[in-house]
């Protein structure tokens, strides 16, 4: 029997978008160690790990440490794969650049 594995693209960039916001590391850390062993399907799959997840369109935005951040991330349910899109502070969040991703 195969491990289960969920593979995070890319986690290199993960950390260089929040490398400006240390106080983000160890709750980006959680997220990663809980995304990679997540058996999301659904959007009610992801909330009862991050209950104030949203998803827009193909993306699912997280709450990161509180409502402090945003990381935006498009999920490939079937394939079990997650990229990493943007990592922002609230107020960017609210700017809506994000969206070009949609």
């Amino acid at each position: 029997m195969l491990d289960w594995v969920v593979r995070v693209i890319s986690q290199k960039v993960l950390f260089e978008k929040s490398s400006r916001h240390k106080d983000a590391k160890t709750a980006l850390q959680i997220w990663l160690e809980a995304a990679k062993a997540a058996r999301w399907n659904s959007l009610e799959d992801i909330r009862r790990t991050f209950p104030a997840t949203d998803l827009v369109g193909p993306l699912a935005i997280f709450n990161i440490k509180g409502n402090t951040y945003r990381l935006i991330v498009r999920i490939m349910f079937g394939k079990q794969k997650i990229f990493i899109k943007e990592f922002l502070t609230h107020p960017e969040y609210s700017k809506e650049r994000w969206k070009k991703w949609l």
